[in-house]
Parts: structure tokens; sequence; C-alpha cells
């Protein structure tokens, strides 16, 4: 598991702004200098130079007044990135060259290698040696140093100073970040709907809505064969009138709303419309209509047997709640609404993307459109959907775990980030979550947890409890979509 510990940087850097394994049983003492070699991965966080506050950085060679490091090394990385070189100066010395500063008086020369590669080596001479993305999307990079450390002692070139707090927190970067996805018309009974889609049941229909709507509808297989109660019915037509429709015909057509909160769900099995040739096609707007059409022979039906992830956002006499505090911040917090703008000109809706981690650590960001039951869906301004029930012991829904104690954060109970049973890519992937509620039977011994297999270790050692949620005595499902908000 991996240790989280508030990290000193000497001389340069605050409490908290950046967490490092130590490198002290990498040293090895080489007479008045010492060696340098070790392998290790780590994952970038946001830079907290000034004026990078949107780049992303993984540091290497952390910087220490009157160290020098030089040596080589070689990297891979998940994205493209650069190679960045401190260089000790005297803030006075300055003079248009570029600076890398935290604190605005500690200054840094800065030499930027523009490599723009996933991978690499490279020869420094430094105060501090890292990579350095200019996007803000986390990248992960596994590097090989082999080099000499001149200067000060090894042993205070990183401390470790753990902080006493009566409450122990965790503030991770860019906890809640605003997703912007694109909104499809629809119908009821005659009236419009607006909706998204997320998930995809069929690798390639999700590809296909990909293409058609410009953002990413990610295959979820475990919603493939969900009980038939879960389901309701969209309707999408292959011809007839012409519209804006998934395929260029009219707009599909619901069979029900959140306001038919019984029979509401976000999990839809697709029904393709055919008109048959030397029918007289017109405008559709009800089921009713549509399933009398089909029973007189004047259209026929491809019961496809895929299943859409398909949240309304607006619907005939009502819509999600919009928040009223617009600015998303890492205190967001969940109640008060999932939404920071319909725009309804642009067929868009902002969500407040929450971050988590997946079973294996990965970082994963979720948006919330429904839930049961109704008393968590009010609290978190979305749609209740009572018969996602049916779903509490059925593979379509996947576990979800929350933190009820230990680490303070920014989850919907006030604790650390949940951790998800499934990510994105996973055979097993599905937005429909059944909640755990994880409790330390010693809050002041809480430590962060990133992993499924955290939960299990620290479970079996009888250090912590793990239930299943059961708000106002009932089964908890929650529609949380992952996304990807930087699409």
């Amino acid at each position: 598991m991996k240790k989280i510990a508030a990290v000193l940087i000497i001389g340069i850097f605050v409490i908290s702004i950046i967490s490092i394994s130590s490198l002290s049983d990498q040293f090895v003492d080489a007479g008045s200098r010492k060696k340098i070699h070790f392998t290790q991965t780590i994952t970038s966080s946001q830079d907290p130079g000034q004026g990078h506050q949107n780049h992303q950085l993984a540091l290497i060679l952390s910087p220490n007044e009157g160290t020098l490091y030089d040596g080589s090394m070689t990297f891979t990385s998940s994205q493209p990135v650069e190679i960045v070189v401190l260089h000790e100066i005297n803030s006075q010395d300055v003079k248009g060259q570029p600076t890398w500063t935290v604190d605005g008086n500690t200054v840094y020369g800065l030499s930027l290698i523009d490599l723009e590669e996933k991978s690499g080596s490279f020869e420094f001479t430094g105060a501090a040696l890292a990579l350095h993305s200019s996007n803000s999307k986390e990248f992960t990079t596994t590097v090989s140093v082999d080099g000499w450390i001149r200067g000060q002692p090894t042993e205070v070139i990183m401390q470790k100073i753990e902080l006493e707090r009566e409450e122990p927190s965790l503030l991770l970067s860019r906890t809640n970040v605003p997703a912007t996805i694109p909104m499809h018309q629809g119908i009821y009974e005659g009236d419009e709907v607006l909706y998204i889609i997320t998930d995809g049941s069929d690798e390639d229909y999700a590809k296909t809505l990909t293409e058609k709507q410009g953002w990413n509808v990610e295959l979820a297989p475990a919603i493939a064969d969900v009980p038939k109660i879960v389901l309701q019915k969209i309707f999408i037509f292959k011809n007839g009138i012409k519209g804006d429709g998934i395929y260029g015909f009219q707009n599909e057509v619901f069979s029900s709303t959140p306001s038919q909160e019984s029979k509401y769900s976000a999990l839809n099995s697709v029904i393709e419309v055919t008109w048959k040739t030397g029918q007289k096609e017109i405008l559709f707007e009800s089921t009713d209509d549509i399933i009398s059409a089909e029973e007189n022979g004047r259209i026929e039906f491809n019961e496809t047997e895929i299943v859409l992830n398909t949240p309304q956002i607006v619907w005939p006499d009502g819509q999600m709640i919009v928040r009223s505090d617009k600015e998303i911040t890492t205190e967001t917090p969940y109640g008060g609404g999932q939404i920071v703008e319909i725009n309804e000109d642009e067929l868009t809706v902002t969500f407040v993307a929450h971050r988590g981690w997946g079973p294996d650590g990965r970082t994963i960001y979720y948006i919330v459109t429904d839930a049961t039951p109704s008393g968590p869906a009010e609290m978190m301004g979305v749609a209740s959907s009572p018969v996602s029930a049916n779903l509490i012991a059925h593979s379509g829904a996947v576990d979800l775990f929350q933190f009820k104690n230990g680490i303070k954060g920014s989850s919907p109970l006030g604790f650390q980030a949940g951790i998800a049973g499934a990510a994105l890519g996973d055979e097993n992937y599905s937005p429909m979550w059944r909640i755990y509620l994880v409790e330390w039977n010693d809050a002041k011994s809480a430590k962060i947890l990133e992993t499924k297999s955290d939960i299990d270790s620290f479970r079996a050692d009888d250090l912590l409890f793990v239930s299943i949620a059961r708000p106002t005595n009932s089964d908890h499902i929650v529609n949380c979509p992952f996304i990807d908000p930087f699409q």
C-alpha cells in the first residue's frame, strides 16, 4: 500500500505540496560524494511552481540547498513529457532566464528539455530533476537513475515530518472538476426530454455513439444482462421522418421519465424502429403509438438486447437540480445538486466530476445522475430510481467503498475518496454502484487507502469494518458513470 505523509522539501516546498518516497535506502557511500542508483514508478501531481498550476510534475530528485546531482536517467511515461532540470541561482542574479519558484523567495534557474516523447535517456547536472507536462492530465512514469550526489549529507536531503492533527486530512488535487457532456433530444408523451448517453453494453454500438456525439460512450459489459424490471425502453429510429435522432431521423422516444418514479431507470433496452416499405411515415410521440403501429404491421422492431445508460437531465415537468454555487473547488460538497449548468441552446450539461480511486489505485472520475432510495437521491440532488434496488445482489452493479470515518476528505461522508471495485476497461465495469461503508475500528490510526487490496488487507487484520450501506433500511444503488472529464 502506498504510504502518504506530509513531506517537507528543505528550504523549498510547503507541507503537503508533493509526496515522494524517501530515497535514503538508494544511496551508497563513495568517499566524499554519494552514489545514486534506483528505479521508481511515480505518478505526477499538480506542479506547485508559480504559473504552472495547470501543469503536471513528477519529481525524481528533489531540490535541497547546496546539493548537486549529476548522472543519467532513462524513463518511460504514459504520455509525452518534458525533462526539467533546476539550478541554484541567486534571486538577485535573475536576468531574464527561465526560473521556477514555489513561494517567490527561493528561485531556481529552469532548464526545460522539450522532448515531447514517452521514453528516452538523458544525462543531467543540476539541483533537481523532474518530468513535466504542460497539460493538466495526470501521468505515470517509470524512471531509472544512475549518478552521484554532492553537497549536503544524505540524511538531510529529504525529511518526512508526521503532522499531529486532531483531524488528519487528505486534499487531492483536482478533487472536483467540471465535465461538459453533450445532450440529446428525446420525446415522452409528446413533450421534450433532454438526456445524455454515458455507457453501453455493446462495444461496436458504444463506438458508433461515441463518433456520433463526439464524446466517449464507455463500454459497460456488466449491464448487458440486468433484470428486465430495471430497464425502461428507448425507441431509436432507423428511417422515417428526418430529424436530430441518433441515426438522423426523428428523436428517440422513452417509456418513462423521473416523474414516473416507480418505473424510471436510466438503463434502457434499445429497440430499433424501421418503417416498412410503402407505409406513410409519421412522427411518433409516445410508446403506445409506436407499439400500436408495430402491431398493425406498419413498422418493425429490432430488439437489440443492447443496454444504454441514458440519464435524463430535463423532462416534461422537471429537471435535475442545478447548483446555486457554480464554482467547482476541492471543497465543493456533494449536496445541493450535481450540475452547474444546463445549456439548452448548445445542448450541453456541465456536471461536477468527483475524483476517486479504481481498484488498483488508478485515478477515476465519476458523475452522479440518479440513486435509490429517495433520501440520498434528494441529498445529492439527483433523480430517484427505486427500480435500481433490484441490482443490489446482481452483477450489473459493482461495489463502491466509501469511508465512514478516518482521514478527512471530500467524499460524500466527508472522509477520504472512495475506492471502486472496477474501472473503465474492466470486464466487470458498470455505471451502477452498490455502496459499502468502510469504518476504522480506531479512527486515530486510520491510513490513506488507495486500492481494493488495501481494504481487504486491513479488513483481514481486523483494523476496519466493511458493511453494506442501507440508508433508511433500504437497498442503496447509485448511478455513477465513470468518465474522462478532460476529453
